[in-house]
């Protein structure tokens, strides 16, 4: 009985659910940082991603999966997200968006590095600059691997564990529960704006929130996780490769801007197309919320 009313009081109090997840999010963070300490401590590279997995398995994959196993007592992994994907060529349409959509990315990256504030704000740009050079320093420390091992390695950390984790975090949980309150389209831009503004890196922020806007349509319109986690340890995994194929001197290329296009008129294609993939992708399957 003490069960039900316990879960009865959840279902009805938004409230509630929020305060129960962040406390769940700051036992697990707390946890995961005791955890990850004592191997970033010293100049083990092996250690430090070791130590980033954990943090960030802590961060984003525990807390979905404790919140919807308390929440959702009948079908708490097929509630958070974990659905058969149905027709298998939203997959395809996935991958193809992630390909197609690289030079739009890549032109919000230059307009987004290009921003400045000046005069009184110069304080503040100065921060973000040195957030923004210290995070691209502990990525390309992490990057710089020359083995099958090391590749191997970096695209669990890196890219898979992130992947399962923000998609979990950011379109299990977030978006999932913004759509039942609001406008579908709202809550997948908002949902968007606080996964690119989480990772604090404000000069990447605007490909970062787009990419969260392709990642939360194509979520929503599958109604499966299985579909943006594959998107988005794709996105992951190919800068991860190609840093690699850079370090064995296989290819020489800009990795941070791989895709990137200099003629206008075929970025506007690449916005054209990626624009009329999604919405070809939601005429042909309706979304399973709607």
């Amino acid at each position: 009985m003490k069960e039900n009313l316990f879960t009865e009081s959840l279902k009805q109090s938004t409230g509630m659910r929020i305060f129960l997840y962040f406390i769940i999010l700051l036992v697990c963070c707390l946890l995961g940082a005791f955890a990850s300490a004592f191997l970033v401590i010293g100049n083990n590279d092996t250690l430090l991603k070791i130590g980033q997995g954990i943090s960030s398995a802590m961060m984003f994959i525990v807390p979905p999966i404790v919140y919807y196993f308390i929440t959702r007592k009948e079908h708490p992994m097929h509630d958070l997200g974990f659905r058969k994907v149905s027709p298998v060529w939203l997959i395809l349409a996935g991958i193809a968006l992630m390909f197609i959509s690289l030079p739009v990315t890549n032109q919000l990256t230059t307009w987004n590095e290009g921003l400045k504030f000046g005069g009184a704000l110069q304080t503040l740009e100065d921060l973000l600059k040195n957030l923004e050079e210290t995070a691209e320093a502990l990525t390309e420390r992490m990057l710089n691997v020359n083995t099958f091992g090391g590749l191997l390695f970096n695209l669990l950390i890196i890219a898979l564990i992130p992947a399962i984790g923000e998609e979990l975090t950011f379109r299990g949980v977030l978006q999932q529960s913004l759509t039942r309150r609001i406008n579908p389209h709202i809550a997948i831009i908002l949902s968007a704006a606080i996964f690119s503004f989480i990772h604090f890196q404000f000069y990447g922020f605007l490909p970062r929130m787009f990419l969260g806007i392709v990642l939360g349509y194509m979520f929503y319109i599958s109604g499966s996780l299985w579909t943006s986690i594959l998107m988005h340890f794709l996105n992951n995994g190919t800068a991860v490769v190609l840093y690699y194929l850079n370090n064995k001197d296989v290819i020489d290329i800009d990795v941070d801007h791989f895709g990137a296009l200099q003629n206008r008129w075929l970025i506007a294609g690449s916005m054209a197309v990626t624009a009329g993939l999604m919405v070809w992708s939601w005429w042909k399957k309706k979304p399973l919320d709607s």
